[in-house]
Parts: C-alpha cells; sequence; structure tokens
C-alpha cells in the first residue's frame, strides 16, 4: 500500500514538473500573444464605454426627455429657441429707449414759446426715442412750412397729418417681432397637446397589440407609454407660458411709449396753435 503511495506522488510530481517546464519553455511568441489579447481586451473596454458614455448622455437629463418626447418635441424646442431671440432682442431695444421724455417735452415747449424752433429740432435731433422721433417730424413739417409761407390755416392741420402717419411707423417699430411671441404662446401648448395625443394613441395601440399577444405587464406598458406622451405637454407650456408673459409685458411696455407719443403730440399742436393765434394777432 505504501509502495502504491509512492508511485501515485511520483506520478503527480512529475506532471508538475512537466507542467512548469512546459511554462518555462513557452517561447517569447505566445507571452506576446497573450499581452496582445490582455490589451485587446483593455482597447476593447474602452470603445464600449466610449459609446456608452454618449449614450448615458442623450439619454439623461432635458436630452433624453426631449427625445423620448418624441416629433413633436422638436418644433417646440425650435419654438422656444425663437421666443428667446425675441425676449432679448425685445428687451435691449425698449431699453435703450427709456429716456426722460418729460423734460424733452417742456425744453421744446419753452423753446416754441419763445420762438426757437430751429433750437426745439436740434433738441429732439440729439434724443432717442419715440417721443424725440415724433416732436422732431412735428417741428419739422411746422418750421418747412413756415418758411414757405404756408397758409397758417392749414399749417395746424398739415402737422397733426404728419404727426400720426410718423406715428403709425413708430409703432410698428415698437411691435417688432412681437407677433412671434403671441404664435409661439398659442402654437406650443397646443402642439404638446398634439405630441401627447399621438402619444396616447401609440400607447393603447401597443397595449391592444400585447393583449392579443398574451405577454408582458399591460399596466406597466400603459403607465410608460402615457409618461412619454405626456413629456410634449409638459414641455409646450414650459415654452408657452414665459412667451405669453412676455408678449404681456412688452405690450404694456409700448402701450407706456404710444401713450406718451400722443400726449406729447397734443401738447406740441396745442404750442403750434398758440404760437400760429399770437402771429396772426401780430400781423393783425
Amino acid at each position: 500500500m505504501f509502495s502504491l503511495f509512492a508511485q501515485v506522488t511520483n506520478i503527480a510530481g512529475t506532471n508538475g514538473v512537466s507542467t512548469n517546464s512546459a511554462r518555462t519553455n513557452a517561447g517569447p511568441a505566445e507571452v506576446n500573444s497573450g499581452q496582445n489579447a490582455d490589451a485587446a481586451i483593455e482597447a476593447n473596454g474602452e470603445v464600449v464605454s466610449e459609446p456608452s458614455a454618449i449614450a448615458d448622455f442623450f439619454d439623461s437629463g432635458a436630452i433624453g426627455l426631449l427625445i423620448d418626447g418624441g416629433f413633436f418635441m422638436w418644433p417646440i424646442l425650435i419654438m422656444a429657441i425663437m421666443a428667446l431671440a425675441v425676449i432679448i432682442e425685445r428687451w435691449r431695444s425698449l431699453k435703450m429707449l427709456d429716456t426722460d421724455n418729460e423734460s424733452l417735452r417742456r425744453a421744446v415747449l419753452d423753446d416754441l414759446t419763445n420762438e426757437r424752433i430751429e433750437d426745439a429740432l436740434a433738441r429732439c435731433d440729439k434724443e432717442r426715442g419715440p417721443v424725440a422721433a415724433v416732436l422732431a417730424n412735428g417741428l419739422r413739417k411746422y418750421l418747412v412750412l413756415s418758411r414757405l409761407n404756408y397758409d397758417p390755416a392749414r399749417l395746424e392741420e398739415q402737422v397733426v397729418k404728419s404727426m400720426e402717419s410718423y406715428g403709425v411707423h413708430i409703432v410698428a417699430a415698437l411691435e417688432r417681432h412681437l407677433p412671434v411671441l403671441a404664435i409661439v404662446s398659442s402654437v406650443a401648448p397646443m402642439l404638446g397637446f398634439l405630441g401627447t395625443v399621438q402619444g396616447m394613441i401609440v400607447a393603447f395601440h401597443n397595449i391592444v397589440e400585447m393583449d392579443k399577444s398574451g405577454g408582458g405587464n399591460i399596466i406597466q406598458a400603459a403607465a410608460a407609454g402615457i409618461e412619454v406622451a405626456l413629456l410634449t405637454t409638459c414641455f409646450g407650456l414650459i415654452v408657452g407660458i414665459p412667451a405669453f408673459m412676455a408678449f404681456n409685458y412688452f405690450s404694456s411696455v409700448i402701450n407706456g411709449f404710444v401713450l406718451e407719443v400722443e400726449e406729447s403730440a397734443a401738447e406740441l399742436m396745442e404750442a403750434v396753435t398758440l404760437q400760429l393765434t399770437l402771429t396772426r394777432g401780430d400781423e393783425s
């Protein structure tokens, strides 16, 4: 029995020695092949990790929700960019027109009362804003017609018509691009609702197909489909509500400018009428 155990031990030792010798005798080609295989595995791991990072970026956050929302999310995104551009442009333009119009009107009326029409015109030309532009237009018309010895009875009428026609162009310039905000504020929520309806149709169609096939959880499928479908409504309201608020804010600011223009034009015409009356009295 002892001899049998010795034979088995010798055989195992011989096999171990042969294995070690085989490993020791392995050539550099085999070692290099093993290293190349490890390098290939690491390279494959890097290649796989990079697309997975990109996929995670597009699947997470607002971009992931935008992609999950479907086709109608892209028109809503375009409208959001348009509305943001209009808001920035109108805010900067109207902010530049915010000047001290009351002081300008008092100075112009004082110059007109003292028959310094050219000084009043130069003062208006130096200022910016719709009030200064309308006053400059009326004063220029009055100065030109006065030098041409125009009929005083019709001079006032011509000045009024000139300021009214010019005021229309000023209001149009103030309201530039505002229709874009009005369109976005009404169309963006409607597109969101349309996308939700389309998503609900697809979700219920998938539920019917799943019920026919008899596989899967219908409740989970319905909840997932409805959740994705409601994304368009959410984004449509997110875009539409700020656009609606910006439209009303800019409209109120423009109405204030229009009111100041009308008041300035009325005061200028009163001053012109008074000046013409005094001129007629001096002539008589």
